[in-house]
């Protein structure tokens, strides 16, 4: 079991906080999936995985007001040490990239069957973060 010395209070609550905002976020690209909406859904499938590696990042004390300089330290800490697979670090770096072109090119078209590959990547990220943070909040 993890276990962090001292950990305070206003870290759980925050930590919790925001993987509870990946859920509202996961959750809403499949409701938007679902009423094929793809281009918004991953977008949130997106801001699902954004959300727990904050969620993650929490306990080491670390925000960045950029995506990029999340992701970056999300997978120094995280995917280079070994605490989650090399898998992840691929997912997420194909989730920015096409929730970047689906909010900022113009002519971006997303498949049925692309957004299903957002939304299950989006989906294993998030139960794996998820059970990493309750861990850490036990």
């Amino acid at each position: 079991m993890l276990k962090l010395p001292n950990l305070d209070i206003a870290h759980k609550d925050y930590a919790k906080y925001r993987i509870e905002r990946a859920k509202e976020d996961l959750d809403a690209a499949h409701m938007l999936f679902d009423a094929g909406n793809y281009r918004i859904a991953n977008n949130r499938a997106y801001y699902a995985i954004f959300h727990a590696m904050r969620a993650v990042l929490v306990f080491d004390e670390f925000d960045s007001s950029k995506h990029s300089g999340i992701i970056a330290e999300f997978r120094r800490r995280y995917i280079k040490e070994g605490v989650f697979p090399v898998k992840v670090s691929k997912m997420i770096g194909e989730a920015f990239t096409i929730r970047n072109a689906s909010d900022y090119d113009d002519m971006f078209i997303s498949s049925k069957s692309d957004t299903e590959v957002q939304i299950a990547n989006a989906d294993y990220v998030y139960e794996l973060l998820s059970r990493y943070i309750m861990e850490l909040l036990k």
